[in-house]
């Protein structure tokens, strides 16, 4: 079975409120601004807040979700700060493109179980040799936390699994680590989470 499908999310996102907030996530932004602008993946990105960032630091951004009302929030968030974005509705899986990324951001990727090694893999493909990856997500440890995240164990990270699903991946820096989460009010609190930075 499929957690969290396209309804659950046009939802959760069909309400005026930037249910995580308009600001970029913070490791995100720490990362980003280390890099040269060039082109970026973001996967799963919800309400637009990270590709609104990247637009405004240079980046050619492309984004996909599969919610309908994420597009429409992101859309909204560019035109207010007058940057272009590429967002499409569409899953993981049946992501096509032509592009080869300069970089791809994970933020609260949370894909099904069934399908997220695969997915992260068919990703993968369209990161160029020395792109760079971003990732943040919330750890197994977070079951139990009220600061957000799946509710399925399967669909939270170990250090382990990542090693094992993104096996081609240089790892920069992987850390599992608490954190005081603010962003927006879906999620705050303290969070576990697993962070990376890698290269292909």
């Amino acid at each position: 079975m499929k957690q969290y499908p396209a309804e659950f999310w046009n939802e959760r996102f069909g309400k005026d409120e930037y249910i995580y907030g308009t600001e970029p996530n913070k490791f995100f932004k720490e990362q980003i601004d280390k890099l040269k602008p060039g082109s970026i993946l973001l996967p799963a990105e919800g309400e637009g807040r990270n590709a609104v960032y990247a637009a405004l630091k240079g980046w050619a951004v492309t984004a996909f979700d599969i919610s309908e009302k994420g597009r429409e929030k992101a859309n909204r968030l560019s035109k207010q700060y007058n940057v272009s974005i590429d967002y499409k509705v569409i899953g993981a899986l049946d992501y096509r493109t032509n592009l080869q990324f300069d970089a791809i951001g994970l933020c609260y990727a949370h894909f099904p179980a069934e399908i997220r090694k695969q997915a992260n893999q068919h990703l993968l493909q369209y990161l160029k040799t020395g792109g760079v990856v971003i990732f943040e997500a919330f750890a197994k440890a977070q079951l139990g936390n009220v600061s957000g995240g799946p509710k399925n164990e399967e669909m939270l990270f170990s250090i382990e699994e990542i090693k094992t699903e993104l096996s081609q991946l240089d790892f920069k820096l992987l850390k599992e680590e608490t954190i005081e989460l603010s962003e927006g009010n879906h999620h705050q609190g303290k969070a576990e989470v697993i962070r990376f930075v890698a290269i292909k």
